[in-house]
């Protein structure tokens, strides 16, 4: 937008933009090769001991070498989007600007595909970097229904993919996610009312409720992220397409009775259709 060899002033552009001048000339400095490695081993830990607050957390990355403060942890893991997990006495609010929905899955059985889709995002380790993934899951199945990589914590992303498995695979009955500021966005609750999906969202004591997802993460993680440890965006996008291939079609799942994701979905949206007809 500022284009420093127009005879218009720097300043005089920036005031016209309405932006700082500033920011004109500010660089981004890259993540060291050490604050990776701090990054992914919280990840990896996080995995482990996902009740682990940032005391706790220090405790284990002090032990395998890393001089790191609390202050600076804890700016880390809000960077990353993790948190402890466990029973809080207050809900958490990504952005109190933005509407909470209530919780609507309450001794609620899921019982077909597209009765409940859930979504969550998670943080994804590179060799030179780092990115963020969503993921649309249903519920029933454990399908993953699309998903998306970015290399900011924006809610284009979290739209894109929820607008793709809509497109894909029709909408469901309820959509649930956590309080993140990404799914409170009036942007992404705005796509939900006009495809008439009714909005959940994780309450009070309710951490739990995306077990599932969390799931899916540690399954993306050990059986493919860390083996990897891709280069670029790009490679990720390539590998996590593949990788949730392979997911949805020839993984099978203890909880599935040992079937797969697609077998479920698939075989049951098919039932179901032909009782309606």
């Amino acid at each position: 937008m500022i284009d420093k060899t127009h005879s218009l002033p720097v300043a005089a552009q920036c005031r016209l933009l309405d932006i700082s001048r500033g920011c004109t000339y500010y660089k981004a400095v890259p993540v060291s090769a050490t604050e990776l490695r701090l990054m992914r081993r919280l990840d990896e830990l996080h995995l482990i001991y996902p009740f682990f607050g940032s005391r706790r957390l220090l405790v284990k990355v002090r032990e395998d070498g890393f001089e790191v403060g609390r202050r600076h942890l804890a700016t880390l893991m809000r960077r990353m989007g993790i948190e402890a997990l466990y029973r809080k006495p207050r809900t958490s609010i990504g952005n109190q600007q933005h509407k909470v929905y209530p919780y609507l899955l309450k001794d609620v059985a899921i019982t077909r595909p597209n009765q409940v889709w859930a979504a969550d995002i998670t943080y994804v380790p590179m060799a030179c970097g780092f990115g963020y993934l969503v993921a649309i899951l249903d519920l029933y199945s454990r399908k993953v229904l699309t998903h998306r990589l970015s290399n900011t914590m924006t809610t284009d992303f979290c739209v894109e993919a929820l607008e793709e498995a809509v497109l894909r695979f029709g909408r469901p009955e309820v959509f649930n996610t956590d309080q993140g500021a990404q799914f409170t966005d009036a942007e992404f609750t705005g796509k939900l009312k006009a495809h008439g999906i009714a909005i959940s969202m994780d309450g009070k004591g309710r951490w739990i409720d995306n077990v599932f997802v969390e799931r899916l993460w540690r399954s993306v993680k050990y059986e493919d992220v860390y083996l990897k440890a891709y280069e670029s965006l790009t490679e990720a996008r390539r590998g996590l397409l593949s990788y949730f291939a392979m997911y949805n079609t020839a993984r099978p799942h203890q909880s599935l009775d040992n079937r797969t994701p697609d077998a479920v979905y698939f075989a049951t949206w098919v039932s179901e259709e032909r009782k309606a007809a």
